[in-house]
């Protein structure tokens, strides 16, 4: 199998990424896939928040990579087989970004609010261009690079209000930025598996190998869980879409555009949490986290245009 962007020795063979398939400036299907992702997954924050109210974060955890793979397995594209030699990079996604991202996110949310886990996930596409770079040894086009650092001013403004106060929510903000660090990672993977298989049979799959992780420690908790109907309602959503179906649209924007573009819902998704966390939850935020989330959403604008690299420039 050939890739666009053959793998760095440095990495081994786990490591392998490559180029979206389109490098033009994003199109009207791309906005709307990351416009649904945005929306999608601004929300899951508030979900898992409700879901916390009664469930366990093993529970949820569990619950929701259950029900994301057992969505996508009712559609037959969903079931293809992966060959032998990317099986080890679809665990990778898998462990990376399915099983240890839901997990880390519902016991982060324990401990700081769903707003401020929200905002923490603008950093994704920062983390992401830093691997990029690591692994190809090619830097993302200028655009791009003026995004990512006006980006970076955002993640400052919206974090170091809480790091004020690291006291209550320094734990949970270590688990954030574990689990963007892991989301990162699978992003870097997606690009050549999306091309090859889809998005659908390695999400799929990634999930499968989440739940059969994370089944024990959802067990486990059902002990010190109880039954309420919003919060599991909460979870089945969170599942159905949130983990399944919005997975399998996050990679099949990266396979189109590239990691470095496709996280680009790292920025977007602020938005969304934050609204609702102060809409529904009586969350509060300091002026000066509104301004780092301005500063996000303008940085996407760059992020998003044309993509040239390092080398087509000096040409």
């Amino acid at each position: 199998m050939s890739y666009p962007i053959p793998p760095n020795n440095r990495f081994g063979r786990l490591v392998v990424t490559g180029e979206g398939s389109q490098r033009e400036a994003y199109s009207p299907l791309d906005w709307t896939l990351l416009a649904a992702i945005s929306v999608i997954w601004g929300a899951s924050f508030l979900f898992i928040a409700i879901g916390l109210r009664s469930l366990e974060p093993g529970v949820i955890a569990a619950a929701r990579v259950m029900l994301g793979a057992g969505v996508l397995a009712l559609f037959p594209g969903a079931r293809k087989a992966i060959a032998p030699a990317d099986r080890a990079r679809v665990i990778a996604i898998g462990i990376t970004g399915q099983g240890a991202h839901a997990l880390l996110f519902a016991l982060a949310e324990e401990r700081i609010d769903s707003a401020l886990a929200g905002m923490l996930v603008s950093a994704v596409p920062i983390i992401t261009a830093i691997l990029m770079t690591a692994i190809t040894r090619r830097l993302p086009g200028r655009p791009q690079r003026l995004g990512l650092a006006i980006g970076f001013a955002g993640v400052m403004s919206l974090t170091v209000p809480a790091l004020t106060n690291v006291s209550g929510s320094a734990l949970g903000i270590f688990f954030v930025v574990l689990a963007m660090f892991g989301y990162a990672f699978s992003s870097v993977l997606y690009p050549p598996l999306q091309q090859s298989y889809g998005a659908l049979p390695v999400i799929m799959w990634a999930l499968v190998t989440a739940s059969v992780l994370l089944l024990p420690l959802g067990v486990l908790g059902l002990g010190d869980s109880s039954f309420e109907w919003g919060p599991v309602i909460a979870i089945v959503v969170l599942g159905i879409v949130g983990t399944g179906i919005a997975r399998a649209m996050h990679m099949t924007l990266v396979g189109r555009v590239g990691a470095n573009r496709g996280t680009l819902a790292g920025y977007s998704i602020p938005v969304i949490a934050l609204t609702l966390g102060v809409v529904f939850l009586d969350e509060t935020v300091q002026q000066v986290q509104v301004v780092g989330v301005l500063l996000a959403v303008a940085g996407s604008y760059l992020v998003s245009r044309k993509e040239t690299s390092s080398s087509d420039q000096r040409r």
